[in-house]
């Protein structure tokens, strides 16, 4: 089935998991779509089994907290960053629930953190005004940069570069190979005065970068030179939260949750609202992603919705 504008209006609500009594701050799809990952304020880390729309099991982390969490490339592994004690990053096995490794450095909380998509190594940047590059079979970092202001950052879908937000104003592209010689380009962008950045994604054909922040405002540049090409807004975001916002696999829709319980769609290439989605969440829609295999939506709040079109591509 194609993505287009009448099956992205068809999307309806197909199941509700109300596993959670606390929000939910960040979920994750395998790469291959089949299962979902999410994590939440009371400490509870959720798997779901997306062909089958059912539970598969929860994993509590009462001990560390968590957030951001991620799935690795192995099956049944994940990284997140912890929220209690200490601002160490963990890799977690959620078969025997079980550390199997810590990687610790950053002294504040760590805000943005990222897999790459071709091989085992990740990235972490920190209130501390630090981005670390690591490799998961060893708990020492790869390599460090000292930033100016708080990052956000992002693989590209290659795996070959990466991106860093810093101040809500500027955007640099490393190349992963030679990142210590400094970013190979620069986009200086007008620094955002009501709301600070608090995301970056790539679209998936690498052309470009979505840049989510904790205000109702998301913003579309070029890639390759920094060009501002849409402003999204009319999303409700009165509580200064990080809203995530997400592409479609095909790059064509951008899909934001909201503070008022709903998602909304936008076509990327015209900035036109496709249409607004209601899920009667009962709370903030802080996380909204698209599954990367399958043609399904999940979004967020204390509940998890799983949602999927209603009508045929024919229709």
């Amino acid at each position: 089935m194609k993505l287009v504008d009448h099956v992205v209006r068809s999307f309806k609500v197909a199941k509700v998991f109300r596993e959670n009594t606390d929000k939910i701050k960040s979920i994750d799809f395998s790469p291959n779509g089949d299962a979902l990952i999410s994590c939440s304020d009371d400490d509870q880390i959720v798997i779901y089994d997306c062909e089958r729309g059912s539970l598969t099991k929860t994993v509590n982390s009462k001990k560390y907290g968590v957030d951001l969490i991620h799935f690795t490339h192995a099956k049944n592994t994940a990284i997140h960053s912890s929220t209690k004690v200490d601002d160490t990053i963990r890799y977690l096995s959620l078969h025997d629930n079980k550390y199997i490794r810590y990687f610790p450095g950053h002294t504040k909380k760590v805000v943005s953190l990222c897999i790459s998509p071709i091989e085992d190594s990740f990235i972490s940047g920190s209130m501390d005004k630090t981005l670390r590059l690591w490799d998961l079979r060893s708990p020492n970092c790869q390599g460090m940069m000292q930033l100016t202001g708080r990052p956000v950052t992002a693989y590209d879908p290659e795996g070959l570069i990466f991106a860093v937000g810093i101040n809500s104003e500027s955007i640099k592209l490393y190349d992963l190979r030679s990142f210590d010689k400094g970013p190979f380009a620069e986009f200086d962008l007008a620094q955002e005065k009501e709301c600070d950045w608090t995301g970056l994604k790539f679209s998936r054909d690498g052309k470009t970068i979505l840049i989510s922040t904790n205000r109702s405002i998301i913003r579309l540049i070029d890639s390759f030179n920094g060009t501002p090409l849409q402003t999204f807004t009319g999303h409700m975001n009165n509580k200064g939260i990080p809203i995530e916002s997400s592409f479609s696999p095909d790059s064509q829709f951008i899909f934001s949750g909201s503070t008022d319980g709903r998602v909304h769609v936008w076509n990327a290439d015209t900035g036109f609202k496709v249409c607004v989605l209601n899920a009667d969440h009962t709370g903030p829609v802080q996380c909204v992603q698209f599954n990367p295999k399958f043609m399904m939506l999940a979004s967020a709040c204390t509940n998890m919705a799983f949602w999927l079109p209603t009508v045929d591509e024919t229709a």
